[in-house]
């Protein structure tokens, strides 16, 4: 059966040019077009597509009242379809069910309508057949910190040193499609006095990585921004790889810093998880907790290797709960997870996560890497 696409967006010619990308691919196949928010509620409703993809900016009713509109009574795969300079109500589309986004067809623009149209035919036959349920339960998990604030890590008996260290304990997290609000979910129930540093690789393009970055901020008791070059690695903060490179570790003496690697062209990914991961354990060591969630591809899988031939902790969220289980599944297929856990169980043991250097007695004292600020 092919997968049936509503297509939405106020510009005639978008809506033709995203159709023509679409039903290039021989299983998919546009079932109707609608030129604002009432004519695809109307549509949604004669028509039952299998999957939707959603301009924001609309006369009548905008994107995001109908966005809301399907989630409530018909939740179903919501693709955003929007201009780059809309990044930040792109994310405000991700939190409320949008399952991912791409970047806008640009009239005239030949080439730049040919890189769309790969990425759009890839990410609508990959969440096409998604349970939409599993993104509403992340979605609620990220809501559930503000009812449930995580415990200091005083409260469960271990001290940490805030001074720095030659050796940091570093998480690095790994995400690609619904990764947004499963990172969300995890930052935003780690306590001030998280005991290490956190790297979040989330595939996405430029711009929209610094806006998220803040979104996040905003809702978490760490420190959470945008990497910057020579970005000091210490507890209780959170870097995300900007769109655009990738994100390393290099060592500076005692301490350790972010290094930002350009885009190579045969580079898939940028950022790229594998990259990260690799960086933070030649980096790092066995102080490294490596995580995938979900996603489309294989990204993470060799950075996952690397961590644990260098001693360090790897986790891969489960079928059970991953939005897309293709990042996940690839590296558990390929033997280099030690843990797969449900994101839910992945929150949690993240929040407690000591690193397996320091598991000692409770109330001896442990090393850090630097205090937050």
């Amino acid at each position: 059966m092919p997968i049936r696409v509503l297509v939405v967006d106020e510009s005639a010619y978008n809506r033709q040019a995203i159709r023509r990308m679409l039903e290039s691919h021989p299983e998919i196949r546009v079932v109707g077009a609608a030129r604002d928010g009432e004519e695809a509620m109307a549509q949604t409703l004669r028509l039952r597509p299998d999957l939707i993809t959603l301009d924001l900016e609309m006369p009548r009713m905008d994107g995001f009242t109908f966005l809301r509109w399907v989630m409530a009574t018909h939740p179903m795969p919501v693709l955003v379809v929007s201009a780059r300079s809309d990044d930040r109500s792109v994310l405000r589309a991700l939190e409320l069910g949008a399952v991912d986004f791409v970047a806008k067809p640009i009239a005239g623009a030949s080439a730049q309508l040919l890189t769309i149209q790969e990425d759009l035919v890839e990410k609508v036959s990959s969440v096409a057949g998604l349970e939409i349920r599993k993104l509403q339960a992340s979605l609620r998990l990220s809501e559930s910190a503000a009812l449930h604030p995580p415990r200091e890590v005083a409260e469960v008996g271990v001290h940490v040193s805030r001074t720095r260290m030659k050796h940091p304990a570093v998480v690095a997290i790994g995400a690609s499609t619904g990764g947004p609000p499963a990172i969300q979910a995890v930052l935003q129930h780690l306590p001030a006095s998280y005991p290490a540093a956190v790297l979040v690789t989330q595939h996405m393009p430029s711009g929209f990585t610094r806006h998220f970055a803040e979104r996040l901020n905003k809702g978490a008791r760490v420190e959470v921004r945008e990497a910057a070059e020579g970005e000091l690695i210490q507890t209780g903060r959170v870097l995300i790889a900007p769109g655009g490179f990738h994100l390393g570790l290099k060592r500076q003496g005692k301490e350790v810093r972010t290094t930002l690697i350009p885009r190579e062209g045969r580079d898939r990914y940028v950022p790229s998880a594998d990259v990260m991961l690799r960086s933070a354990a030649t980096t790092c060591g066995s102080r490294t907790l490596g995580v995938l969630l979900t996603g489309m591809g294989n990204d993470g899988t060799e950075g996952l290797r690397a961590v644990k031939a260098a001693g360090g902790e790897t986790w891969a969220e489960s079928e059970e709960s991953a939005v897309i289980f293709g990042m996940p599944a690839e590296a558990i297929r390929a033997g280099v997870v030690d843990r797969v856990l449900p994101l839910s169980k992945i929150v949690e043991e993240v929040a407690g996560w000591i690193p397996s250097t320091e598991r000692e007695t409770p109330g001896r004292t442990h090393g850090g890497v630097g205090s937050r600020k």
